[in-house]
């Protein structure tokens, strides 16, 4: 038989803000969703009432709740539920229940604001770029495998164990024939590498980036004009790697020289090559699971840091899919 608990709760007033908001899906209605507990608002407190487990649920959730507000992050109700999400997901612990959710500064933004990881997976997949040559992240739009991969390059720029950064990606999936385009080579790819100049811009300002972009110290080209070079004391971002064949993958892998890290991300949901199959990411894993210093690291829907929609159309997209193929 289930024991029942009682607990009082008393928050501060930011919390309680938070968690007793106007908003329809406050906090204090998701911790109402959660089975075999009841909860109720008296002032500032949050009285429980339920097992064991569900209150040690709820006092995980708000103990790194409110670290998050002491950080002074940018917290609206999408980010509550998202935590909350993420929290509830997670076996808890009877000690150092927020281990798994104790993310450090990764580095501050042009305008002051502080990037940090906002997942235990994104967490991981930042650990896995410190500690290895080569990673490889694989998981949906928004996820930010592109966003963290170009933040820890800047970092790794201005703390000098790396003299530039290297930032490419498949332009015309297909076979990458940019002589048909108009204007000279920068107009030519500028489209396809907007997401990255956009990243690149919030972490060092518009003219910083334009100042290492005229030095050579970031630099930012097709995947084909790679070919031929070797980049040292670099760190290296491939991204759309999706849109890679075993060819071009192994070409751009083997560029890297001594001193560098590379970083290659993914998503093998939305392949653009004429053949599906030709996508190196869908078996790189299998070529390279043996190799020392490289991680392959997979980010999921959990881990969409988008709007809330973004997760649920991911989903949606993932269920019709598996369905597809169950009928086939």
């Amino acid at each position: 038989m289930m024991k029942i608990e009682n607990e009082r709760l008393e928050l501060s007033d930011e919390l309680s803000r938070h968690i007793f908001s106007s908003e329809p899906e406050n906090g204090l209605k998701l911790i109402r969703d959660l089975p075999d507990l009841t909860a109720k608002a008296r002032g500032n407190c949050l009285l429980l009432e339920g097992s064991h487990e569900k209150i040690l649920l709820v006092k995980r959730f708000l103990e790194i709740l409110g670290q998050r507000i002491d950080q002074h992050e940018a917290v609206n109700a999408v980010e509550v539920r998202r935590l909350f999400n993420q929290v509830t997901s997670v076996k808890p612990l009877m000690s150092g229940v927020t281990e798994s959710f104790n993310f450090s500064d990764l580095i501050a933004s042009f305008s002051g604001r502080v990037v940090r990881a906002k997942t235990p997976n994104q967490q991981a997949y930042i650990n896995a770029i410190e500690n290895n040559t080569i990673t490889v992240a694989r998981g949906p739009a928004g996820t930010g495998k592109t966003y963290l991969a170009t933040a820890m390059a800047v970092r790794a720029l201005k703390e000098k164990k790396v003299s530039r950064v290297i930032l490419s990606r498949p332009v015309v999936e297909a076979g990458e024939s940019l002589g048909y385009l108009p204007g000279d080579l920068k107009e030519k790819v500028d489209p396809h590498f907007r997401p990255l100049y956009d990243s690149l811009q919030e972490f060092i300002g518009m003219g910083k980036f334009e100042q290492y972009v005229r030095q050579g110290v970031i630099e930012i080209t097709p995947l084909a004009y790679m070919r031929g070079r070797t980049f040292n004391e670099s760190f290296v971002v491939l991204d759309e790697a999706q849109n890679t064949t075993l060819p071009q993958m192994r070409m751009v892998l083997t560029r890297l020289g001594y001193g560098s890290k590379m970083v290659v991300t993914g998503d093998h949901t939305q392949i653009d090559l004429p053949r599906t199959s030709d996508s190196s990411l869908l078996v790189l894993d299998k070529i390279l699971d043996n190799v020392e210093s490289i991680k392959f690291v997979d980010l999921a829907t959990e881990d969409v840091i988008r709007h809330e929609v973004v997760r649920r159309i991911i989903s949606a997209f993932d269920a019709y899919q598996a369905k597809e193929r169950k009928q086939q």
